[in-house]
């Protein structure tokens, strides 16, 4: 398209601008390099300051890196499974060291009981817990084992010289058939002094009597023999179940209380909710029958019958031994063995002199008895047939008695 009627446009550029043009475009490239410059120092500045920081970092970094691997080569030279090991076995040398002073010092009580003078192993004992005191389980270890040694022989020595020997005790493998008979029986196992009360069950009723009316767990009382004979009217009686005694340290928080099933005179049941004990065997006594059972969970709770005591072991069931042996070592241990049998009617309660558990056991069987029950030993042995013909023994939380119809 043709433009017309317009005027041309003139733009004049002073003179001066037009002759130093020239001189002004250098200025403004000088200016434009100037400032880029300035803003390149500027930038190297701060990347400098990051690198020195950097570089300050990086040598924290590289000391802490060294201190760690100084730490993690000290850790590797250390042998941690063998540091676990020790850490174990001192644990293991504390708990074993602990039970054999509590079995040594139950062991010296019960020596209390036989020996008044046992300041030498009193002395010993001492000497032991000392070398505890002192975290030297291994010697201390080493005095307990001697000492519970050297107390084992010592109550063998005492069993051994309570047997009676005046006037000679005849020999005899056979049962009595009623009264008190004290008798040597041979066995496949040796010869053994028995003392034996037999009663005929027509004529007579068991019954066991308890300190304590009803279940305790603590502080619990205990009688001699002689009372719980004298307070039933009884002519023949005998130490009962295994209970705490309360100068036993394993004891604390139980002490008189014992855990097994047992129905007393007044009918009444203690332990009935024990489950842990359960299995324990156990004897029923009523009218002119016993029943032997080889777990109390057998039984109900039926308090028509005379009475009910769980007591363990069972040596004799149905005319065989039943009893296998055991790692408790005071069953293994000579010593006097008390028991509740029968054969046939006639139940029998009595004594077995310096015998093991297992001795025991054969020695009834030699006798004929049909079934045959532990009952507690040591220093609660006692057996009472018109006086103390074993014991008195410690105070007791329960006894059995036989008493005439």
């Amino acid at each position: 398209m043709k433009l017309t009627g317009l005027k041309k446009l003139h733009i004049k550029i002073p003179l001066f601008l037009v002759k130093h043009q020239e001189i002004i475009l250098t200025s403004i490239l000088i200016l434009i390099i100037c400032i880029t410059a300035i803003f390149s120092f500027i930038k190297i500045l701060s990347l400098s300051s990051v690198v020195s920081n950097l570089s300050s970092n990086n040598a924290k970094i590289n000391r802490s890196m060294e201190t760690l691997n100084k730490e993690y080569s000290s850790f590797k030279s250390q042998d941690q499974i063998k540091i676990n090991q020790a850490l174990m076995k001192n644990d293991s040398d504390i708990e074993s060291t602990y039970k054999t002073v509590v079995s040594d010092y139950e062991k010296l009580l019960d020596l209390k009981t036989m020996e008044k003078d046992t300041s030498k192993f009193d002395t010993a004992f001492a000497g032991a817990l000392s070398l505890v005191s002192q975290r030297n389980y291994a010697s201390a270890s080493s005095a307990l084992n001697s000492l519970g040694a050297n107390i084992q022989a010592e109550e063998d020595k005492i069993q051994a010289s309570l047997v009676p020997t005046v006037p000679p005790a005849p020999q005899s493998n056979n049962a009595p058939g009623s009264g008190h008979s004290r008798q040597n029986v041979s066995t496949d196992v040796g010869t053994f002094l028995i003392d034996i009360i037999a009663a005929d069950l027509n004529n007579t009723r068991v019954i066991a009597d308890t300190a304590s009316d009803s279940d305790c767990g603590n502080n619990c009382p205990v009688l001699p023999l002689a009372d719980y004979v004298s307070r039933s009217g009884a002519f023949a009686g005998i130490n009962g179940t295994f209970f705490c005694p309360a100068e036993y340290p394993s004891c604390a928080g139980k002490t008189g209380s014992f855990d097994t099933l047992l129905m007393n005179k007044n009918k009444h049941y203690f332990n009935s909710d024990n489950n842990v004990y359960s299995t324990v065997p156990a004897v029923i006594f009523k009218d002119n029958w016993a029943r032997f059972i080889s777990q109390s969970l057998q039984w109900g709770r039926d308090t028509g019958v005379d009475s009910v005591i769980a007591m363990q072991p069972l040596l004799v069931l149905n005319s065989s031994i039943i009893f296998g042996g055991s790692d408790n070592p005071k069953f293994n241990a000579k010593g006097a063995r008390t028991f509740i049998a029968n054969k046939d009617n006639i139940v029998y309660i009595g004594v077995i002199h310096n015998a093991t558990m297992s001795d025991g056991a054969h020695v009834l069987k030699t006798l004929g008895m049909q079934n045959a029950l532990n009952l507690d030993e040591g220093g609660s042995t006692a057996l009472w047939f018109g006086g103390y013909i074993a014991g008195p023994g410690r105070n007791i939380p329960n006894a059995i008695l036989f008493v005439h119809k």
